[in-house]
């Protein structure tokens, strides 16, 4: 489950209409010019920004030899291009420099760039973004979210992002090769105007901040810890799409608006409309609630106070979801038992991880209303979950135990648990503290003692037997 939210590099832009920026915003041409209204209310046309209360992190020494630096100019260094025109390069260039301007970042050295057809970018999918994403390897994340009831155990994973990333990306900077790509529609206007000073911002943030070495930004980081990467994939995102809303504001020309007005009209997402209702919105959580995380984050201190994320990057989607909480709110961290002996030797652990506010969220949310969703999820504390698989027999079993705020959290989510569990499952035996059903996809057991909760789905009786009795609940000293 952790390539769902992981192996989307840095930098990929999402130009999902009428889901995400550009669906937000809605323009409004006028005879004065234009003016952006984000959900029916006007924004403020004073574009000053507030006056930072936090110490920015350090940018490079110019006198530093090993970090080279260039200071702001009138015109960015020289760029390493791939088959493109003067005109656009003069146009790539002029909006680096003013995308260094709002953002207050100097770039700190040429970043080779290209513009991409898009059976080019499909198979820069195939090349780049899927090329380490096995066939196991997906269908043990489609194994997890079935579990979770978010996936038909039988859904082709791969064969999906193939289609969706193809049909979705706008554009991506690659933090690896270290290149910036925009894909291309029939030229070099609004839309992609748009997405380049997006990527930019990525190329200025790896730049500064270094996604690999800096940030921790990896593989290998994200599949160990996904709720902490989806809480930095959020301000990585939330960055460039903020600068960008700025961008537009300050340098979109009337004809990049046009263009832009003429791409939503005509723009469809048949694959994206397909996917389930919960990777729809996974898909744009970093974008979205990114977004308005950094937006908060910037209200408050203004760009110091975002640079100062990256020095002390929230870990948590509740943190995203809840910008009040950061950073005093961390999260409880739970160690995962080892379950596997329980179950005998055909059984592997195919996953353990932190399930988090957000896809808690999205879990409930499947088979009750949203607004109950999102009450049960909130308060959540800390958590842990392992999922494990028998190859032998095609079963699956889920253990979840999460730690909640306060007692009145971990009631809401147990009553909230109890309406899922009757969707799901049908009809089960119902009582204060203890809870359980019997089902064709098994047998479940939702607990709750103080503020904790334990639920545990396994193909049998016998199995989730023998996995409550591994599991220390309540555990020692609570």
């Amino acid at each position: 489950m952790d390539s769902k939210r992981t192996w989307i590099i840095a930098g990929i832009f999402i130009l999902a209409i009428g889901m995400c920026l550009c669906g937000l915003l809605i323009f409004l041409i006028s005879r004065s010019g234009w003016i952006i209204r984000q959900f029916g209310s006007v924004m403020p046309t004073d574009t000053t920004l507030p006056t930072s209360t936090q110490t920015a992190i350090p940018l490079p020494d110019p006198t530093t030899e090993a970090t080279p630096f260039i200071p702001f100019t009138e015109t960015p260094p020289p760029t390493e291009t791939t088959g493109l025109d003067l005109e656009i390069l003069e146009q790539m260039d002029e909006i680096e420099v003013q995308v260094m301007d709002l953002r207050g970042l100097w770039t700190t050295g040429p970043v080779p760039r290209s513009l991409l057809t898009k059976d080019e970018l499909r198979q820069r999918v195939m090349e780049d973004f899927l090329a380490d994403y096995t066939e196991v390897e997906a269908q043990d994340d489609v194994r997890v979210l079935a579990l979770l009831g978010l996936l038909e155990p039988e859904f082709d994973l791969l064969g999906f992002y193939l289609e969706l990333y193809s049909e979705q990306v706008a554009g991506y900077y690659d933090d690896e090769a270290k290149e910036m790509f925009v894909v291309q529609d029939e030229g070099f206007k609004g839309p992609e105007r748009l997405t380049y000073a997006h990527e930019f911002t990525h190329v200025l943030q790896d730049q500064i901040y270094d996604f690999q070495e800096g940030l921790n930004y990896t593989d290998e980081f994200c599949e160990a810890e996904s709720e902490r990467c989806a809480a930095l994939q959020a301000v990585i995102e939330g960055d460039a799409t903020y600068l960008e809303e700025q961008w537009l504001r300050n340098y979109a020309t009337p004809k990049d608006i046009m263009e832009i007005l003429d791409f939503v009209g005509s723009y469809s997402s048949p694959v994206y409309d397909s996917a389930p209702d919960f990777m729809q919105e996974d898909f744009l959580f970093p974008y979205t609630y990114g977004t308005d995380f950094v937006r908060e984050i910037h209200f408050e201190g203004g760009w110091a106070a975002v640079d100062a994320l990256y020095a002390n990057p929230p870990v948590s989607t509740e943190q995203i979801l809840h910008p009040d909480r950061f950073p005093g709110d961390l999260p409880i961290l739970l160690e995962a038992p080892d379950l596997e002996a329980s179950l005998g030797g055909d059984w592997r652990e195919i996953e353990h991880n932190v399930l988090g506010e957000w896809y808690t969220r999205l879990t409930l949310d499947e088979y009750v209303e949203y607004d109950l969703a999102v009450q049960a999820a909130e308060g959540w504390g800390g958590d842990y979950y392992v999922a494990l698989y028998n190859d032998e027999n095609n079963q699956g079993a889920f253990v979840l135990m999460t730690v909640w705020d306060r007692v009145k959290d971990a009631e809401e989510f147990y009553l909230t648990f109890e309406d899922y569990g009757e969707n799901r499952f049908g009809s089960g035996s119902i009582s204060t503290l203890s809870s359980t059903w019997a089902s064709s996809e098994g047998h479940v057991l939702i607990e709750r003692w103080g503020n904790q909760t334990l639920w545990i789905l396994a193909p049998g009786a016998q199995e989730l037997e023998n996995l409550r009795g591994a599991i220390e609940f309540p555990p020692p000293g609570s």
